[in-house]
């Protein structure tokens, strides 16, 4: 290999060491850089794109030892300094096979023969891309590192958040909330542009990249995942070194392949295999957690013949720091219920192979592993459903974590924060802003979110640096909105009933006739949809109606349990449930109108018994009540109604809501569930709850009051739970998002909650009864905090005995069922700390 020595010319080799595959090609040769060898480089990019040059020995080793273990590289070295550097990296996990390229063969075959990385002795430089390219087969198979984390169900599992649990839960939460993320055409060019700077050069591989630009469709991804191609390398190294943001630019492809094996998800029994070599920690990690929870960080491909895969495996007993693993997997589509798998053979590139591929975050328990006479270590597991009773603790933990409305940067920001990624929750709090609009109110907790973390970080300079960007962006904000205002009644009027009603309270909450008549009345709306984590009511509330002692006269209330605001008829209906009436109280009056009952208890078409909830059904312009002691729900017509109709009977109701499209929520006290009631429906649907009483996240132990949102998403008092539980559209389990700590008085925990309300941020408001007290739960939060009332018991208008209902109205005024001191509260928002937050 006497060569001329030419000059460091590295067209053909990307020499920037954060890369973007897994494999790597190391090159020590004293002649390197000549001129002979560049048409081999192109031919070994085409198998592995990275190359890495080397010309002195210690460089080189220094190099190959400080390269994670999770790495895989090839080395070529020259004969004379092949006998230098291998006997001091062979036994490193990282380099998982050697080629001797030199000129005399078998002089070098005399040393080599000691050392089993080192897979030939070459001559030639077509024989070494032969060599490679054939070896290179059998390695991306069973060499690629298994990323995985394992879950304990010993003491505390599902609740740290550091050590294996904690990697365990965050990686679940992470892919989640990434398939919920939207992809923006942004990330997607900076994926590309990634690509392209990383395989320029490599010229069989920007053909791919332009390929893909030009034919990529969501229908095709299967096609390109099994292709070698540059999307496969780069997608599977991402995920399986964890590169969250390659991940992050990758989840619209991550999603496309997600919905293909949703599409395609396998109808039958399978049992899989799948082929691997594993270090020997890795495998006595294994073993000591026989019984326990894994999951998988990549896409999971197997095969259903277990032939193919011992083949792959071959006769590896020359591996010094490896073993032979043969995974065998049972899968059940029966109990699949997040994470598909399937057969993805017809839609592979490589239609033959009878792969079955499972989703990224696969969860398996791991069954048993042992050794079998061909000293292939066995690893027998079997695929989990959500449901498993050992992982609904660490579920309803990562169900907690995560938003239930639509995913944002910010979101997975907090969740990277809490999973001490600082750096990469700066990254995306920083990129949400830049694509905000100007005004957008969430520029505020993004300016928040960012000076704790740089506190958190030490970088006291940096926190008050973006505490001055909060600042400046509130006075703009106020100044815009005032400006706003005043230049058209109109547009604002239209801005403030479609986009930023505070509280989504479609069966509740109409904008009122009047509401485009003045500025002022306006500019209270808009100050309502300012509401935020800092929003404060003046403490003390103003009694609107009863509050002259209990009793059944005009101006008198006894017990009243639920409250609904009409602002189109400058109305609140009030269950007055002792009375067993319905009242209705105009704005600003001294007594209240009888409208439904109040005929004394009984079950006749003019009575009602307790009535606990009331709302208005304004497309058939009548009354929803809740008649508990009848077991009936009734609709009261409010021209002239004298008599009720029964539309349910034969049920403990406790709650009411109604959705935009008019449906009917109920919550059934008794058989511990919520059903939803299409116009003309006999038996209704379960949307919460009906497995029976209990505390499990698919239970409900005494539903009370509900709420409906936007999405369909139905918010539970689960009262003797002590939380609230947010049921989304077709779930079959909730989440808890309030409470859930236990009965008791912390800033955790709930005591009997009743109503319930959500405004437009997620955040949640709860009457938490026995406490007395209004509580604000923000979203994501493990705490809540006081929004009203918690000063004990008592009449005073700063405390309350056992609030039961809330609502809201559009100037952000805050009504509050005090049902043991017999009247209805009023707490106005304080603006002055709308203007000053």
């Amino acid at each position: 290999m006497a060569t001329a020595l030419l000059p460091n010319d590295d067209i053909h080799t990307n020499t920037n060491d954060k890369y973007l595959e897994i494999f790597s090609l190391i090159w020590l040769d004293a002649n390197v850089y000549v001129k002979d060898t560049r048409k081999t480089e192109v031919k070994l990019r085409s198998i592995i794109n990275h190359i890495k040059k080397f010309q002195d020995v210690k460089q080189c080793q220094q190099y190959i030892e400080q390269r994670s273990k999770k790495d895989r590289l090839i080395l070529i070295v020259s004969g004379r300094l092949g006998q230098e550097i291998v006997p001091y990296i062979h036994q490193l996990r990282q380099v998982i096979s050697i080629y001797v390229y030199c000129i005399d063969k078998k002089s070098n075959e005399q040393w080599t023969f000691k050392f089993s990385k080192i897979k030939s002795v070459v001559v030639n430089l077509d024989e070494l891309v032969s060599q490679i390219t054939t070896d290179h087969k059998i390695q991306k198979k069973v060499e690629e590192p298994l990323s995985i984390n394992i879950f304990t169900t010993n003491v505390g599992a599902g609740k740290s958040t550091t050590g294996v649990n904690g990697q365990f839960v965050f990686s679940q939460i992470l892919i989640d909330c990434l398939l919920r993320l939207k992809s923006t055409e942004i990330d997607k060019n900076e994926l590309i542009s990634l690509c392209e700077k990383e395989y320029e050069g490599n010229y069989i591989e920007q053909n791919n990249l332009r390929e893909f630009k030009k034919d990529y469709s969501p229908n095709k991804v299967l096609l390109w995942y099994t292709k070698e191609t540059f999307f496969y390398k780069t997608l599977n190294a991402a995920l399986r070194t964890q590169n969250i943001h390659l991940i992050f630019l990758f989840r619209a492809f991550i999603y496309d392949i997600y919905r293909q094996l949703q599409k395609y998800q396998s109808k039958k029994f399978v049992r899989v295999y799948r082929c691997q070599l594993m270090s020997n920690d890795e495998i006595n990690s294994l073993k000591q957690n026989i019984g326990q929870f894994i999951s998988v960080n990549s896409f999971f491909s197997t095969s259903d013949e277990r032939s193919t895969a011992l083949f792959l495996l071959g006769d590896i007993t020359t591996q010094i720091d490896s073993e032979r693993v043969l995974f065998e997997i049972d899968a059940d589509p029966k109990i699949v219920n997040t994470k598909p798998f399937a057969d993805i053979s017809k839609h592979s590139h490589f239609p033959d192979e009878s792969e079955v591929l499972f989703m990224i975050g696969s969860i398996f328990r791991l069954d048993n592993i042992y050794r079998n006479n061909n000293q292939i270590w066995i690893v027998k597991m079997t695929l989990c459903n959500d449901n498993e009773h050992n992982l609904k603790q660490v579920l309803m933990y990562m169900k907690q974590q995560i938003s239930n409305k639509e995913t944002d940067l910010r979101i997975l920001g907090n969740i990277l924060w809490e999973m001490g990624k600082f750096g990469l929750a700066e990254k995306y709090f920083t990129r949400s802003l830049k694509q905000l609009p100007w005004n957008d109110p969430l520029h505020i907790s993004l300016y928040e979110d960012l000076g704790k973390l740089a506190s958190q970080r030490g970088d006291y300079d940096m926190s008050m640096e973006w505490r001055q960007k909060l600042l400046t962006f509130k006075e703009e904000k106020s100044l815009s909105t005032n400006v706003s205002v005043n230049k058209t009644n109109n547009s604002i009027g239209k801005f403030v009933r479609q986009k930023l009603f505070a509280f989504k309270m479609p069966h509740q909450l109409t904008v009122s006739p009047n509401m485009n008549k003045t500025n002022d009345s306006l500019e209270q709306s808009i100050l309502f949809n300012q509401i935020n984590i800092n929003t404060k009511w003046k403490q003390h509330g103003i009694t609107i109606a009863g509050g002259n002692e209990e009793g059944n006269q005009l101006n008198q209330l006894s017990s009243p349990t639920s409250i609904y605001v009409d602002e189109d008829h400058q109305t609140i209906y009030i269950a007055d449930s002792e009375n067993d009436r319905i009242v209705e109280w105009k704005y600003g009056a001294k007594s209240g109108q009888v409208v439904a009952g109040g005929y004394g208890k009984g079950n006749r078409s003019d009575q009602l018994n307790y009535p606990t909830g009331v709302i208005v059904d304004k497309k058939n312009d009548s009354l929803i009540i809740c008649d508990r002691g009848n077991r009936r729900v009734v609709r009261w017509s409010r021209q002239n109604g004298r008599n009720g109709k029964t539309i349910i009977s034969d049920i403990q109701c406790s709650g009411l809501a109604m959705d935009n499209n008019g449906d009917l929520y109920v919550s059934d006290w008794a058989k511990n569930e919520v059903r939803r009631w299409k116009q003309g429906e006999k038996e209704g649907t379960i949307v919460a709850g009906g497995h029976g009483q209990g505390d499990h996240l698919n239970q409900l132990y005494r539903p009370t009051y509900i709420f409906v949102d936007e999405d369909y998403s139905v918010y539970v008092s689960d009262h003797y739970n002590h939380r609230v539980m947010k049921w989304m559209k077709d779930a079959k389990e909730g989440i808890v998002v309030a409470g859930g700590k236990g009965r008791d008085s912390s800033l955790t925990q709930l005591s009997y909650p009743y109503g319930v309300i959500v405004d437009y941020l997620g955040n949640v408001y709860v009457a938490d009864w026995k406490n007395h007290r209004v509580m604000r739960w923000c979203e994501g939060s493990c705490e809540c905090s006081i929004v009203v009332g918690g000063d004990r018991e008592g009449e005073q208008p700063d405390q309350f005995d056992g609030p039961k209902s809330l609502s809201i109205d559009f100037q952000g005024n805050l009504y509050v069922a005090d049902c043991d001191n017999h009247r209805i509260q009023k707490f106005e928002i304080d603006l002055n700390e709308i203007w000053r937050c």
